[in-house]
C-alpha cells in the first residue's frame, strides 16, 4: 500500500475532525443526564451513520482515482511502473509546482523521451524554422497574458510566474498513480486499438454507419481524396463533466493517411481533453475546499500512430516520438482560463502542418507559437501528405448504469444553443500543396446520435467555415 497521497490525507482529516465533533456532542448528551440522553440516543446512532456515509463515499470515490489508496498492488508491480516512469520522467533542471497540482520538470531538449525512440537514434533536432504556410504568422515566442485577457486561453502552470529555463521543454511529470488508472502497464498513455479500429471502420461507410464501442462523435471532415498537407482551428475551451474515471470528453484535430480498415493508417492528432472531476464532489457539503483536490480543467494534448493504434505511438510525450522545441508550453497541462456560459468566451488556435523543406509535420498552438514536430521518420503514409481531416468532439459512452453516459460534449450544449452556450470549432482551413492556408468550403458533418450530441456547420465573413458541436449526453430523449 502507498502512503503519503496528500489527497487521502486531508480527507481523513476532515472525516477525523467530523468524527472528534461528533464524539464531543455525544459526551455533552450523555453529561446533560440520562433521561436526555435517552430521549436522544437516536441523534447519536444518526452521527454515526452520516460518519460512515461519507467515509464509504470518500472510499469509493477514492478507488476510482487513485487505485493505490484502497488496494494492494505487489511490489514486482510497483517496481516495473517505476522502471519505467524512470525512463519518461527525465532528469529535470528546474521542478515547477502548478495550482492545479501538476508538476512540471524543465528537462534538457537534448534529453527529452523522443529521442528514445529507435527510428530517431541519429536525429538531429530540427533548428531551421520550419517554412510555415502562407498567412501564418510565427510568434516565437509565447503568448502573452495580455492576450489571454484579450480572449485567448493559457496554462495553470504559468500562474506563479516561472518559466523554463533556454534550451529546456517543458514536461508534466508522470506519477505511479497514472500508471495504475490504466488497466496495464502496456496500455498506459495508448489509446484502445479496438475503440480506435471501430471509429476508423465507421469512417469508410460515414455518415451512415453507427460505430461501436462506446465511441460517439460530432465531426465535420474533408473528402478522402486529396492531397493535405495540414489543418487548423480556433477551439472553444470548456470543462465539460464526466461521469466516470474511465470516460473522456476531447476537442480535437485529426490528420489522417492510410487504410482506415486496415493496420497502416497514419494518425496525427492535437486538442484539448476534459478528464475525471475529483473528489471534490463528495465533499462540498463539508466545506472543503475544491483546491486541494486538484479540478476537472481541459488539458492540451497531442496523440499520433503509424500502425492504426496497435503498437506505435501515444498521448503527449509519454512514450518517445513527438519533439518539443518550446519551453513555455506544456503538453499534457490544464489550459486556462475556461469559458463560461453565457459569459467570457476563450479559445485556442492550433495548427498542424508539414514542413515542405524537411517534412517533419510541425504544431502550433494559440497565436502560432512553434510547439514542437513529430519526425517523418515515425509514418508510412504521412510520410508524404494526409488524405483527410477531421475536427470535432468526441466521448467515450461506458454505459455504466446501464444508461447514456451523461459525460458532456463540448460545453455540455447542443448546438442549436448557438454563441455563449455550444461550443464551437472556426476557422476551418486546410494546407494545400502550395503549402498555403485556405478556408475549407466543403465539409461534410457526423454525429451517431443527435439525440445525445449534434453538429451544426455554417460560414461567415469573420468566421469562415465554423460549426457548433455538443451535447448533454444522457438526458430524456437519450436514455
Amino acid at each position: 500500500m502507498l502512503n503519503g497521497n496528500p489527497h487521502e490525507t486531508q480527507i481523513h482529516f476532515v472525516l477525523f475532525a467530523f468524527l472528534v465533533i461528533s464524539l464531543s456532542l455525544s459526551l455533552t448528551l450523555t453529561k446533560m443526564g440520562h433521561h436526555y440522553h435517552r430521549r436522544h440516543r437516536h441523534h447519536h446512532h444518526l452521527i454515526f451513520f452520516v460518519f460512515l456515509l461519507l467515509h464509504t463515499a470518500v472510499k469509493v470515490k477514492s478507488s476510482t482515482l487513485n487505485y493505490t489508496s484502497y488496494r494492494e498492488v505487489s511490489s514486482l508491480r510497483l517496481e516495473r511502473i517505476q522502471r519505467h516512469l524512470d525512463k519518461i520522467n527525465k532528469p529535470p533542471i528546474l521542478t515547477i509546482n502548478s495550482p492545479d497540482g501538476d508538476i512540471i520538470d524543465c528537462v534538457h531538449k537534448r534529453k527529452q523521451p523522443a529521442l528514445d525512440h529507435p527510428l530517431l537514434k541519429n536525429h538531429k533536432i530540427q533548428k531551421v524554422a520550419p517554412k510555415v504556410p502562407k498567412g501564418m504568422n510565427v510568434k516565437k515566442r509565447g503568448t502573452t497574458m495580455e492576450d489571454v485577457v484579450s480572449g485567448g486561453a493559457w496554462q495553470m502552470w504559468h500562474q506563479n510566474g516561472t518559466r523554463c529555463p533556454k534550451g529546456t521543454v517543458p514536461i508534466r511529470r508522470s506519477t505511479v498513480h497514472d500508471v495504475l488508472r490504466a488497466k496495464s502497464l502496456y496500455e498506459f498513455g495508448k489509446k484502445k486499438r479496438s475503440m480506435a479500429m471501430s471509429l476508423s471502420r465507421r469512417r469508410i461507410d460515414a455518415p451512415d454507419v453507427v460505430s461501436g464501442n462506446g465511441h460517439e462523435h460530432a465531426i465535420a471532415y474533408t473528402g478522402s481524396s486529396q492531397e493535405v498537407y495540414g489543418a487548423k482551428a480556433t477551439i472553444n475551451v470548456w470543462d465539460p463533466s464526466i461521469q466516470v474515471v474511465n470516460e473522456f470528453s476531447l476537442s480535437q484535430i485529426w490528420i489522417l493517411s492510410g487504410s482506415f480498415d486496415g493496420s497502416d493508417l497514419n494518425s496525427i492528432e492535437a486538442g484539448w481533453q476534459g478528464k475525471y472531476e475529483e473528489l471534490m464532489e463528495y465533499l462540498y457539503n463539508i466545506q472543503v475546499s475544491p483546491e486541494l483536490y486538484g479540478d476537472s480543467r481541459p488539458r492540451l494534448f497531442t496523440y499520433w500512430t503509424s500502425d492504426s493504434y496497435q503498437a506505435t505511438g501515444c498521448y503527449n510525450l509519454l512514450c518517445s516520438g513527438f519533439v518539443q522545441t518550446n519551453s513555455r508550453i506544456a503538453i499534457g497541462a490544464s489550459i486556462s482560463p475556461i469559458s463560461s456560459l453565457d459569459s467570457n468566451q476563450y479559445d485556442i488556435t492550433i495548427l498542424i502542418w508539414k514542413d515542405p523543406k524537411v517534412g517533419n509535420w510541425w504544431m502550433s498552438f494559440g497565436d502560432s507559437t512553434l510547439v514542437g514536430y513529430w519526425p517523418a521518420e515515425l509514418f508510412t503514409h504521412l510520410a508524404q501528405h494526409a488524405t483527410m481531416v477531421e475536427w470535432g468532439g468526441e466521448v467515450v459512452n461506458t454505459r455504466v448504469t446501464g444508461q447514456h453516459t451523461s459525460t458532456q460534449m463540448g460545453s455540455g450544449h447542443f448546438a442549436e444553443d448557438g454563441f455563449g452556450k455550444a461550443s464551437y470549432f472556426r476557422n476551418l482551413e486546410i494546407v494545400d500543396t502550395d503549402n498555403s492556408l485556405s478556408s475549407v468550403h466543403e465539409i461534410s458533418t457526423l454525429a451517431e446520435n443527435t439525440n445525445c450530441y449534434d453538429i451544426k456547420s455554417s460560414y461567415s465573413n469573420d468566421w469562415g467555415t465554423y460549426f457548433y458541436y455538443g451535447g448533454p449526453g444522457n438526458n430524456p430523449q437519450c436514455p
